[in-house]
């Protein structure tokens, strides 16, 4: 088996390093401030690497998971980084949601050292990264992808290779555009109910039975009706990055996005508010108290 290091132990990248432990790989391990994911794996025999650059030194596949290009850029650069450690033939994956223009740039770099690199972001929830059931958007070196294709298997249900290095990038940009915008579209829909004086199943039943019914309305009925925000654990803050990185790789484009710019201005000013830690369902509360705002409530 291949010798794994994986930098980057939240929510998402402990549940899948654990998953990696149990298919019985070889892992090295490099946590961040909060070291509980980083105890975790190396209660189960994973070693603790000092640097990026002795993580990848001691690896034939550098995995990363990780919030921010910023992030990214910063483990994989400089003298202490992950391309200073890398050996020839090895692969880099970021399964991280990334900037495309970020992806391309350390790809070069990447290839400069002799190794390969895949942007591979991901869906679904770290339960699914905890049991192997994960959708992995790779790009990148088709060569390079075949080579780690196993332990995409094993952390994946459903592995594409979507072309070149930035497309997985890319296509998970507009997949989460296309979902906080629809989620805020319902989260503030059953805001609306409220104001006026619709109960919240009512307009629930009513929406679920034609075609708007989806898995995003169903997240947002899951707090607003049901009270339980888990059904979709992801942060207020995390989704004003992804579509703010949207918005990014639109302007990169050359293309002026209409749509998105609600969905930025909606979860940047719940952000302003107090909010960002929240999960996107609670989004019902900030359009709530929008609304009691505006009529003086």
């Amino acid at each position: 088996m291949a010798k794994i290091g994986f930098i980057g132990l939240g929510l998402m990248g402990s549940a899948m390093a654990q998953r990696l432990l149990d298919r019985g790989h070889d892992l090295t391990v490099l946590g961040n401030t909060n070291r509980a994911g980083l105890d975790a794996a190396t209660a189960r025999g994973a070693a603790e690497a000092g640097s990026a650059r002795e993580l990848a030194e001691a690896s034939d596949v550098v995995m990363l998971c990780m919030g921010t290009s910023d992030h990214v850029e910063g483990r994989m650069r400089g003298d202490d980084g992950v391309i200073a450690g890398l050996s020839s033939g090895a692969t880099v994956i970021d399964f991280g949601t990334s900037l495309p223009a970020s992806s391309k740039t350390l790809a070069a770099e990447v290839e400069g050292a002799g190794a390969a690199y895949l942007d591979a972001p991901l869906g679904r929830t770290p339960s699914h990264g905890r049991e192997g059931q994960l959708n992995i958007m790779a790009s990148g070196d088709r060569a390079a992808f075949d080579r780690v294709r196993p332990l995409l298997d094993d952390l994946g249900e459903n592995v594409f290779h979507l072309g070149p290095v930035g497309s997985g990038h890319t296509i998970k940009l507009i997949n989460n555009f296309f979902a906080m915008t629809t989620a805020n579209a319902m989260a503030e829909a059953f805001a609306m109910a409220d104001r006026a004086g619709i109960e919240r199943q009512s307009l629930y039943d009513v929406m679920s039975a034609g075609p708007l019914r989806s898995g995003m309305m169903d997240f947002i009925k899951a707090y607003a009706v049901d009270g339980d925000p888990e059904n979709l654990a992801f942060t207020i803050r995390n989704a004003a990055k992804d579509v703010g990185y949207y918005r990014r790789m639109a302007d990169d484009l050359g293309a002026d996005s209409v749509m998105s710019g609600c969905a930025d201005a909606a979860l940047n000013a719940a952000i302003d508010g107090g909010r960002g830690d929240d999960l996107v369902p609670q989004m019902v509360d900030f359009y709530a108290d929008r609304f009691a705002k505006r009529s003086g409530d």
